[in-house]
């Protein structure tokens, strides 16, 4: 007897419909086909010592199970609950009904037990994409899926769970994800925690000093613009990196989805009820491998890396003169494309990687360059270090700033600045209209711009060609820094609620360019 169980593979971001046969002959062993890997392949032995636990017995015939399409690498171990459940079919000890209404994934422990598997999010959304009724997971996995309220998502904790459902025979309403006491339990902790003072965040008051570096801060998060902060220790780097975050506009359902799509695949969602909701703020170690952040992994399992995680978010770089040089320029493709895609012998995959570049480093080895007689480095030790903070990826970066250490005295009887809330009212506003102004491009910032947007959303007057010949000639720009400049001053006037550009916004933009001029002298 042939049984079909509707089961899903995650390629990317993206779910694809993979069907689990089943069928029962003469003959004798079990037969796995249809290009499973390791996990795959080992899932036999868990799903037929998990029957037998829960008293159903093994036919003594062949058993074939097929993972159609057959030209396709299946890996993980989410396979276990669609076998088993086949097997049962099958062997005629149960009847499903209804078996075709249900999208069935998750991974069986030898007690009956049901556990987690990734990408929980997307294959429901495959599930209404494909029509698919109900889809059936593992209760924390199911927990990602709570918005698909077309669709019904069932939790399951064993695989007892699972032949409740199908069976059809009483009301299973309780094991609908929202029903559940898990998700319950969860819903009440996440609503105490949006309640004011639920979160340790750094706000744009406690950063004392800095308010230079805090309004070209302003300037990247309104625009989307890459960053990068140049500065001895204790300038405050890393704090202003940390409350950019708090700055940035709320992300819309569609970001939302994207983000949450990617944690699942990667298993980084845990037990998080619903979408992703909070802009990631990813900070890697400067000692992390090329395929850390950029994503990879052997055969058909490619993770995304940290540019992917940093989707609709920041991808925080601290030490990044120290960072090898092979990361960097690695991060060109990223930072132009807005995606990412590595590919392997025996497959390819594209991950997103939309995402606000924030760099920190130190101007020399020793961290003191240009603080007076401090620094003890050699001058071809800060021109080596220096070297790195130049070139293609720099001219990739639209705000480069430089800090130097806050005077003590202001320490002493400060005034607390803006806050967090105040500077991202600011930020919200420009980004609203920046998405009225590509509403019709497929962009939503101004940092995304491309040649063609800029000559449509950046005229110059003849006042404002002026300066830019100016600037050009004195910094030797190149024709992305000039780019640039017009991206940041288009940012600039938005802030300022200015329909044009000015010759003023264009001199501020160019100001972000230290690393263009250091060799020259000062505007």
């Amino acid at each position: 007897m042939l049984i079909d169980i509707l089961g899903a593979k995650c390629v990317g971001i993206e779910a694809v419909p993979v069907t689990v046969e089943v069928d029962i002959t003469h003959g004798i062993g079990i037969h796995l086909v249809g290009l499973a890997d390791v996990a795959v392949k080992e899932s036999l032995l868990r799903t037929v010592t998990a029957l037998q636990s829960l008293g159903f017995r093994i036919p003594g015939k062949k058993i074939v199970i097929n993972l159609a399409p057959a030209d396709v690498r299946k890996n993980g171990s989410g396979y276990d609950l669609p076998i088993a459940v086949g097997i049962i079919a099958a062997s005629g000890q149960k009847s499903f009904p209804g078996l075709d209404r249900y999208l069935i994934m998750g991974e069986l422990g030898l007690d009956g037990s049901v556990r987690e598997v990734q990408g929980a999010l997307p294959i429901a959304d495959l599930a209404v994409e494909m029509g698919i009724s109900g889809c059936i997971l593992p209760i924390r996995s199911a927990l990602e899926a709570t918005e698909c309220r077309d669709l019904s998502v069932f939790g399951v904790e064993t695989l007892t769970d699972v032949l409740r459902i199908l069976e059809g025979n009483e009301d299973c309403s309780d094991l609908l994800v929202w029903n559940t006491r898990l998700y319950r339990k969860l819903a009440r902790n996440v609503q105490r925690a949006k309640r004011p003072g639920g979160q340790d965040v750094m706000d744009f008051s406690e950063i004392i000093g800095q308010e230079g570096a805090k309004r070209g801060v302003e300037i990247a998060a309104a625009g989307g613009h890459n960053l990068i902060m140049v500065g001895p220790p204790g300038s405050g780097k890393s704090s202003l990196a940390k409350a950019m975050a708090g700055i940035l506009p709320p992300m819309t359902t569609e970001e939302a989805i994207v983000t949450s799509k990617i944690y699942s695949v990667a298993g980084m969602k845990g037990s998080q009820i619903g979408l992703i909701r909070t802009r990631p703020f990813r900070a890697p170690h400067y000692s992390a491998s090329l395929p850390a952040i950029i994503g990879g992994g052997a055969g058909a399992d490619i993770r995304p890396g940290e540019v992917t995680l940093a989707e609709n978010g920041i991808l925080f770089l601290d030490e990044y003169g120290q960072m090898p040089k092979s990361v960097l320029e690695a991060l060109r493709g990223p930072m132009e494309d807005r995606k990412v895609t590595i590919s392997r012998l025996r497959s390819k995959l594209e991950y997103p990687a939309s995402f606000m570049l924030v760099a920190a480093s130190n101007p020399c080895p020793c961290g003191y360059y240009g603080e007076g007689d401090r620094c003890r480095c050699t001058p071809g030790q800060r021109l080596n270090y220096l070297s790195k903070l130049s070139g293609p990826v720099m001219d990739r970066i639209d705000i480069q700033l430089w800090l130097h250490p806050v005077d003590t005295v202001k320490l002493v009887g400060r005034k607390k600045g803006e806050s967090s809330e105040v500077v991202a009212g600011r930020v919200l506003k420009a980004r609203t209209l920046q998405k009225q102004r590509f509403a019709e491009d497929g962009i939503f910032t101004n940092a995304e711009m491309s040649n063609r947007l800029l000559e449509k959303h950046c005229p110059l007057d003849e006042e404002c060609r002026k300066v830019m010949e100016v600037l050009i000639g004195r910094l030797g720009l190149s024709a992305r820094a000039y780019s640039r400049i017009l991206k940041v001053a288009r940012t600039i006037a938005d802030l300022e609620m200015s329909r044009d550009i000015r010759p003023e916004y264009l001199r501020e933009a160019a100001g972000y360019r230290f690393l263009d001029r250091l060799n020259l002298d000062s505007l």
